[in-house]
């Protein structure tokens, strides 16, 4: 599969990649440890003429961070449709890979008539936190870690365990790593917060998108279990397909892009 060929932009404080097309457009918003580059395996496997814009969130690359120090999803989403405002988009597919899964369900709620198709990957379900309060011993250690190693330690003693069967994926955990090695303060405290205060579970089940989601069968981040959940409280007349890719991991858009590409590839809705 040939590499895609990007180009970096920047609307109202939003840093974004963009392989330009005439076709369907698709946005597409990655996970908490990575960039907009983690979409370019998947976007090779799109048709050409489609235009594809994978954001830096808030906080990620030049993307300038929010306002709060605790956001919750919808600041995201805010600031989503401030970037298609700026482009111009009126419809168009929306994607959202672990984290991003978050981001893309409060945004397609508010903004259904936006939206032609939603794809959840990997889905994160949040942890119920009530914004303000105290993190999970887990949630806290994400943010200590980052500030005790250093962005390129972090990233190294993390990045094997988003990748099923790292052993045998070199060049995939390679990929994750150098993405997570760009994270800093205070974009990644801010999506650590954002994270424990998500309920995925709630947003799914106020869509009225079609919805698919997909999944890595041995993802250990955010196992099947809970991909099954938010399908389940989809409402029918949204409920799209939900895959279990097997022996793939939580970098799903890596790892299996043509299985996330044919989700997407449902949406062909013109811009």
């Amino acid at each position: 599969m040939e590499p895609v060929t990007l180009s970096t932009h920047m609307i109202d404080g939003i840093e974004f990649a963009e392989r330009p097309g005439d076709g369907p457009a698709m946005v597409m918003l990655h996970g908490i440890g990575s960039n907009a580059a983690s979409w370019a395996p998947v976007m090779a496997y799109l048709p050409a003429g489609w235009r594809l814009i994978a954001w830096n969130a808030p906080g990620y690359g030049r993307s300038e961070p929010l306002a709060s120090d605790w956001p919750v999803a919808a600041d995201y989403a805010a600031a989503l449709l401030r970037l298609i405002d700026g482009l111009g988009l009126e419809r168009f597919g929306l994607a959202g890979h672990s984290l991003g899964a978050l981001m893309a369900s409060s945004f397609a709620v508010s903004h259904s008539e936006r939206v032609t198709q939603l794809v959840l990957a990997a889905p994160a379900l949040g942890h119920g936190v009530r914004p303000g309060g105290v993190l999970s011993d887990k949630a806290q250690a994400r943010i200590d870690d980052l500030e005790r190693l250093g962005p390129d330690d972090f990233a190294k003693a993390r990045a094997a365990a988003l990748v099923h069967a790292p052993e045998d994926n070199p060049a995939i955990v390679s990929g994750v790593r150098k993405a997570m090695a760009q994270v800093r303060m205070p974009g990644y405290g801010q999506a650590v917060r954002m994270l424990a205060s998500g309920r995925l579970l709630d947003d799914v089940a106020r869509l009225t998108v079609r919805t698919d989601i997909v999944t890595g069968a041995e993802d250990r981040i955010t196992p099947p279990d809970g991909a099954r959940q938010a399908h389940d409280r989809l409402a029918p007349d949204y409920r799209g397909g939900l895959v279990e890719v097997p022996h793939r991991g939580h970098a799903i858009t890596q790892q299996a892009p043509g299985a996330v590409a044919e989700l997407l590839a449902r949406a062909t809705t013109p811009a």
